[in-house]
């Protein structure tokens, strides 16, 4: 097997992409310190949006009317995941939308039994229809990035509806279809038998327990959105990451910009990540940190998506 140190080597980042550039941004990234994740900056706007399966908290900034650019967080996280890229994105003349998805932190109440008829369990049909009504609430075409799990469900999206999509980026995508968890590093042989509900339980128990030691205000942030999100939805999302859809020949047929972005210690290892771009045709970004390059490298991964937007 191919290690991913020698695979990175042996395909080394783009010029100008990742963190391999050191500029400004990456200046900017180094000395990020331990940000107040609830602090919102200025210019940001809470909103609503009615979903198909509720309501969906909403941060945004920037011009309404101009191109639209969607963030889109995964299982346990939240609009906020985006907070230091919003300024960043807005400033460069887009209008930029996150949200939490269904069942997460302050979009707790957004779930099946809302759905006509209603439905037991969330479903890729309910994070699929819920991001497509987004995407359909305003005319045209938007950029569009999935993290981690939403990566998933924008493929999805962009399956039924192209035409909505300038670009797509899939960041800390799971790389592999079918059971999504058997690649992740030391702990992919556990996927196959452990129950999505134990899964959830050992998940959420790791993050309260900050086994990857990320700064303390960053941890009291995650820890405080735990007391809203629904256990059942994340219980949900993990049996559904371990039915990932292929959509990778679908993906290498369509036109538009694509773009993988991951950090070097994601959960999956790189030369996983670097077989999946280059088998849908994507560029691929690698940035410094771990699962969650939005919140370690906020400032590099906004100048890259600004660079692929104006290439859209």
């Amino acid at each position: 097997m191919v290690s991913a140190g020698s695979n990175a080597r042996n395909n080394p980042e783009p010029d100008g992409f990742g963190s391999a550039l050191v500029d400004e941004a990456a200046r900017h990234d180094a000395s990020l310190g331990d940000v107040d994740w609830a602090a919102l900056p200025d210019g940001a706007v809470r909103g609503t949006f009615d979903a198909p399966s509720g309501t969906l908290a909403t941060l945004s900034m920037g011009i309404p009317g101009n191109p639209r650019v969607l963030l889109i967080p995964g299982a346990t996280g939240s609009k906020e995941d985006f907070v230091l890229m919003l300024p960043e994105l807005a400033a460069a003349g887009y209008f930029v939308l996150s949200c939490d998805i269904a069942g997460q932190y302050e979009s707790a109440a957004a779930g099946p039994e809302n759905l006509t008829p209603p439905r037991a369990h969330y479903d890729y049909d309910l994070f699929t229809d819920d991001l497509v009504a987004m995407l359909d609430a305003e005319e045209g075409a938007a950029h569009v990035v999935g993290y981690s799990f939403a990566a998933i469900v924008a493929q999805l999206a962009f399956s039924r509806r192209p035409e909505k999509f300038r670009s797509l980026t899939l960041l800390s995508c799971p790389p592999e279809p079918g059971q999504a968890f058997r690649g992740v590093q030391r702990v992919g042989w556990f996927s196959g038998w452990a129950n999505p509900r134990v899964g959830a339980a050992l998940m959420i128990w790791g993050i309260r327990a900050n086994v990857v030691h990320v700064p303390q205000n960053r941890i009291r942030f995650v820890k405080y959105r735990f007391r809203f999100t629904r256990r059942k939805s994340v219980v949900d999302i993990l049996g559904l990451m371990q039915q990932a859809p292929d959509l990778r020949s679908a993906l290498a047929a369509a036109s538009l910009p694509k773009f993988v972005a991951v950090g070097e210690h994601d959960l999956w290892p790189l030369a996983l990540h670097r077989r999946f771009a280059q088998s849908i045709g994507a560029r691929i970004a690698v940035y410094r940190g771990g699962h969650s390059p939005s919140e370690t490298s906020p400032h590099q991964m906004s100048r890259d998506l600004i660079a692929l937007y104006g290439s859209a």
